[in-house]
């Protein structure tokens, strides 16, 4: 299925690509990188990440001045590539690497993973860990192993992640105690959430349930809950190296493998299509609002001013509704509840190595000091996500941003083995853009199966695409 580098870039680089990807470069251009990579100081090393250059300059005050205390003869830059979700900013940073741009590091997600690791961009990681297990060890231990497949392809390993967020359900405490409601069990069903939500339109006039439309933190997590997906699930072979050195006897790495394989389209299957037409049901039984395109800020900001009841939302949400004026007992949070399985998406996120990097040394030290408990706690400081390390996990972590449940966050991963990463091949630029033009098209003409129909066309051009 693959092609060759060059093939891939000029598929990839549309003008699109070109025209966001132009205030990517003048951000490199700032920083006196505009040239060729051997016009670079030898101790150079650039990172690239997703945020303001306000984000950039903490993550630099957070972690690169401990790291430099380290290594005084690193010159750092850290580089801000503010997209508006990670389709956008990985558009941007493929523009940097056409142009020569490249920086050392970049900041990864599940959603652009296989994309960089397939197109030969990201440098696996296998030789490196094996080479230094004796110090990653204590990382690994306090690592769920669901989070580190999900960031393996072909059984190579490209990411030590860092953070990630699970889909789960925040709740509005105060409207649920207007409406004289209760915590839902651990185990609530569909049907228990559709009273709820009736409940809460009936006597508070709020909107019951609001969305997103994404990939990550939309009606994909009820279809993954009807044990459906957009593309079939399986596994690549390998990945023996790391589960048999880092996680022999853990239960939860049972039948791990090289990490996820996106096989055939399966978009306009019954339970997919169930899942999003359960969408458009609650939007005519005026329990849901239209949702929004894109990131979700919008979202967030109507939930922390009482307008929104039920939403998606992840570990992230802590910190966001703290931020926007929310106290830790105005809101919670629940697993997602079962529908015909009570299964759910999760995301993660960390730092990949490029292949063009000249400081590959200076960048995997730099990969590693992130694993260190006080380094992750800099790079979420106020809840911005949820640390990878089991151990960071505690009630005084939330105290000031709440919720009160937020042992769902890890649990998640504990309780629900089934968990599964959002649908991400190496095509996923293109899924996502698919994948919200279709689900807009059913949520305007109030049907899913037609748009369906239309995105398993799609997804299967993409396949097709993907193979010559």
């Amino acid at each position: 299925m693959q092609t060759t580098r060059s093939e891939d870039h000029e598929r990839l680089i549309s003008r699109r690509c070109f025209l966001v990807g132009a205030s990517a470069a003048a951000g490199l251009a700032s920083l006196g990188l505009a040239g060729c990579a051997t016009d670079r100081s030898p101790n150079s090393l650039v990172i690239a990440v997703n945020g303001t250059q306000a984000a950039a300059a903490a993550i630099k005050q957070a972690v690169g001045i401990p790291f430099l205390a380290k290594h005084p003869k690193v010159q750092l830059s850290i580089m801000a590539i503010n997209g508006t979700d990670w389709d956008d900013y990985f558009a941007k940073v493929l523009t940097l690497i056409a142009g020569g741009l490249a920086p050392d590091l970049t900041t990864v997600a599940t959603e652009g993973l296989q994309l960089f690791a397939s197109k030969g961009i990201a440098q696996p990681l296998n030789d490196y860990v094996m080479r230094d297990k004796a110090s990653l060890r204590g990382y690994f231990a306090d690592v769920h192993p669901v989070l580190v497949e999900s960031m393996m392809y072909q059984g190579d390993l490209y990411v030590l992640p860092t953070d990630f967020n699970c889909g789960n359900m925040f709740f509005d405490t105060v409207l649920l105690d207007k409406a004289g409601a209760s915590y839902p069990a651990d185990n609530w069903t569909r049907d228990d959430f559709y009273n709820l939500a009736d409940k809460w339109a009936t006597t508070q006039g709020a909107v019951a349930w609001d969305w997103v439309v994404r990939l990550w933190g939309s009606w994909t997590s009820w279809m993954y809950a009807n044990n459906a997906n957009l593309l079939t699930e399986g596994r690549w072979p390998g990945g023996s190296w790391m589960w048999d050195t880092f996680y022999a006897g853990d239960p939860a790495a049972q039948g791990r493998k090289g990490g996820w394989h996106w096989g055939a389209p399966t978009a306009n299957e019954p339970a997919v299509v169930d899942a999003l037409q359960y969408m458009i049901d609650l939007k005519n039984a005026r329990l849901s609002a239209p949702p929004d395109v894109g990131g979700g800020g919008t979202l967030q900001g109507l939930f922390a001013s009482n307008h929104i009841a039920m939403t998606i939302g992840g570990g992230f949400w802590a910190g966001g509704l703290h931020a926007a004026g929310m106290t830790p007992h105005q809101y919670d949070v629940q697993y997602f509840p079962a529908w015909s399985v009570q299964k759910h998406l999760l995301g993660d996120a960390g730092y990949a190595m490029l292949r063009t990097s000249p400081v590959k040394e200076i960048a995997w030290e730099f990969m590693k000091s992130l694993t260190e408990p006080d380094a992750l706690g800099a790079l979420i400081a106020g809840n911005t996500s949820t640390p990878t390390r089991r151990s960071m996990m505690t009630a005084s972590r939330y105290a000031p941003t709440g919720p009160a449940h937020w042992p769902v966050f890890y649990g998640t991963l504990d309780k629900f083995p089934n968990t599964t990463p959002i649908p991400a091949p190496p095509y996923y630029q293109e899924l996502a853009t698919a994948f919200a033009a279709r689900t807009t098209q059913a949520m305007a003409a109030g049907s899913a199966k037609p748009a369906l129909d239309g995105l398993q066309g799609d997804l299967e051009s993409f396949v097709s695409a993907a193979a010559t």
